[in-house]
């Protein structure tokens, strides 16, 4: 067996746009832990949010952090009372565990747990890194064909699929996904793949229409010229993906009798609500946080491919470049989604 390194590489956010790399101690798995060796690192906005502003809503960065949440690689080593044949599995990375006690967690909803420790959520570290540690059953086996970039990914499609769970998207389902970015982009995919049979979709950025038609969407809207009202469609459900409290106050109103809209987009505190038009058509309106029970299905979706998750990696950096790849977006519009390698 490899003798393991004592210490390792790590990105560390230690203030606001204050990003450097550390040596810090290979972590020791705890009871059910497994120790995985970091191959592969999604960026997500809030990754950024954390970069650029220290903070979100509630959760301060208090103390220097390592971000990053989307992940995989391969398990290195277990602790105490860990299924010793999980050594060599190649895994994806579910970021959140939570207490297993509490009300919620009991009820099955256990991304609502008080006591979550959520990867790159202050205080808990992430893992744009070389190693972490993790309960062994949130390590998700993935398929040896998957590759582990791709199965970093399975995180925020988990998204998607927890959004498409909420609405009750089933065949016959009429959608509208705003915001093209890779969870609206994910979202298309997963909508179509639950049986949706007109999938539309609006952003401002004609590379990210483009992309979403390739990937499934029936229809594209540019913002910029057309709105949801002018576009005469009526969807069953609507995906709000953007975060954008004015464009979710103008696509709920677009959304017919007895229709279903879940907030996913994380924008502002606040949206305008149209009130008398949700009345009126009895619309369920609801927010989602991460997800519950989903990597099965979304490892399912990817490895049989009803979704395709290599057309939003746009980017790749090191290690040493987390900072380059949480603002990549800034600097060049067809940037979709960035992945961080922290073996380079």
């Amino acid at each position: 067996m490899t003798e393991l390194p004592t210490d390792m590489r790590a990105s560390v956010l230690r203030g606001v746009r204050d990003l450097a790399v550390e040596r810090r101690p290979v972590p020791e798995p705890g009871p059910r832990e497994l120790l995985v060796r970091v191959e592969a690192v999604g960026t997500c906005g809030s990754d950024t949010h954390y970069y650029e502003h220290g903070r979100i809503g509630d959760f301060v960065v208090r103390e220097p952090l390592v971000l990053g949440h989307e992940a995989a690689g391969t398990v290195v080593a277990h602790g105490p009372g860990a299924d010793p044949r999980r050594v060599g599995e190649r895994v994806s990375l579910e970021p959140g565990v939570p207490c297993f006690t509490c009300t919620q967690c009991r009820r099955g909803r256990y991304n609502l747990c008080p006591g979550m420790r959520f990867f790159a959520t202050p205080p808990v570290d992430g893992a744009f890194c070389e190693y972490v540690a993790l309960h062994e059953g949130f390590a998700h086996p993935v398929p040896d064909d998957m590759p582990l970039e791709r199965a970093a990914l399975i995180e925020p499609l988990s998204v998607a699929v927890w959004a498409c769970r909420k609405a009750r998207v089933e065949p016959g389902t009429r959608v509208l996904v705003t915001g093209a970015g890779p969870v609206g982009l994910l979202a298309v995919q997963c909508a179509r793949a639950f049986g949706a049979p007109e999938v539309v979709v609006t952003d401002v950025r004609p590379h990210r229409l483009e992309l979403a038609a390739a990937l499934g969407a029936t229809g594209t809207l540019d913002a910029r010229r057309t709105t949801c009202a002018d576009a005469g469609f009526t969807p069953d459900v609507l995906l709000e993906c953007s975060g954008v409290a004015a464009v979710t106050g103008e696509a709920l109103r677009t959304v017919g009798r007895a229709g279903r809209a879940v907030l996913v987009g994380m924008g502002g505190d606040e949206i305008p609500l149209p009130l008398a038009h949700v009345q009126q058509h009895e619309i369920e309106v609801t927010g989602t946080f991460r997800y519950a029970d989903t990597w099965p299905a979304a490892i399912g979706l990817a490895s049989g491919g009803a979704v395709a998750l290599d057309p939003l990696v746009s980017h790749r950096f090191g290690l040493a470049d987390v900072a380059a790849a949480l603002t990549v977006a800034a600097r060049d519009e067809t940037a979709v989604k960035a992945v961080v390698l922290p073996r380079e």
